[in-house]
C-alpha cells in the first residue's frame, strides 16, 4: 500500500507533527458482522455477480491511523463500474459515507483511468479467489459475461473495509488522485499537489487533512 503519494503523506504529517500511526492494521472480529451487516456484504456481493460461500476480509490495512480515523489511499483501479455497483448498495442509504456520492461521480467519470492501469493480468484476473467467487475473468477490456473478477473482487473488499470500518467504530477517510483542493487561486488535483510539494503546499495539504479529522 506504500507509493509516492502515501510517502508524501507520511513525510506532510511528520512536518506537521500529528500523532498517527502508519501502515495499520485491524484484525477484524467476525462477530461484529450483525445481521444485517451480513445482509448488505451478501446484497453486494450477489449483485457483482458472486457465488458460493461469501469471502470475508480477517484483517484490514490501512495507511493511517489518527484517533478513531482510518486513511486510505484509493488509486485509479478503485474506480469503475463495480464499484459503482457496490456504492449503489443500500448500506450506502442507510448509513452516511462522506466520500460516497463523489466517488459515484469518480466511478462514472474515470473508468478511462481505470482501464489504462487495470488491464495487467494480476488486476484484471485478480488472485485465485476473484476466479472461485466470481468466474473465470473474460479477455481484458471485455466487460461482457463475468468481465473483470480482479476489478470484482476489488469493489467488494472496498464495502468490506467501509463496512468493517464503521462496524469497529472507527470513522474512514478515503483519499484519491482526483480530489480538488484550492490553491493559489485554483482548483489542483490530489495527485499532482502529492507529486513534489513546496513547503507551503505542505503546510496546506496538512491542514487541510487536519479539517478532515476536526
Amino acid at each position: 500500500m506504500e507509493h509516492l503519494m502515501t510517502r508524501q503523506l507520511d513525510l506532510i504529517l511528520k512536518e506537521g507533527a500529528a500523532d498517527y500511526d502508519w501502515q495499520f492494521e485491524l484484525d477484524v472480529n467476525a462477530n461484529y458482522l450483525e445481521s444485517k451487516g451480513e445482509i448488505w456484504i451478501r446484497e453486494i456481493f450477489e449483485d457483482l455477480g458472486g457465488t458460493g460461500a461469501l469471502p470475508l476480509l480477517e484483517k484490514l490495512k490501512f495507511d493511517f491511523k489518527l484517533g478513531r480515523y482510518l486513511i486510505l489511499w484509493d488509486d485509479e483501479v478503485h474506480f469503475n463500474r463495480y464499484r459503482l455497483v457496490t456504492l449503489r448498495s443500500e448500506m450506502y442509504g442507510e448509513w452516511n459515507f462522506p466520500f460516497s456520492e463523489s466517488y459515484k461521480r469518480l466511478c462514472r467519470t474515470f473508468e478511462k483511468e481505470c482501464l489504462k492501469v487495470g488491464l495487467q493480468q494480476r488486476i484484471w484476473n485478480g488472485p485465485p479467489l476473484a476466479k472461485s467467487v466470481f468466474g473465470q475473468a473474460e479477455e481484458s477490456g471485455d466487460f461482457s459475461g463475468n468481465g473483470a473478477s480482479g476489478w470484482k473482487l476489488l469493489a467488494y473488499n472496498d464495502a468490506q473495509y467501509d463496512l468493517q470500518t464503521r462496524l469497529h467504530g472507527y470513522k474512514l477517510i478515503r483519499l484519491c488522485p482526483y480530489e480538488t483542493i484550492m490553491t493559489g487561486g485554483s482548483l489542483k488535483r490530489l495527485d499532482q499537489l502529492l507529486i513534489n510539494p513546496k513547503e507551503e503546499q505542505r503546510v496546506m495539504l496538512f491542514n487541510w487533512l487536519m479539517r478532515k479529522i476536526a
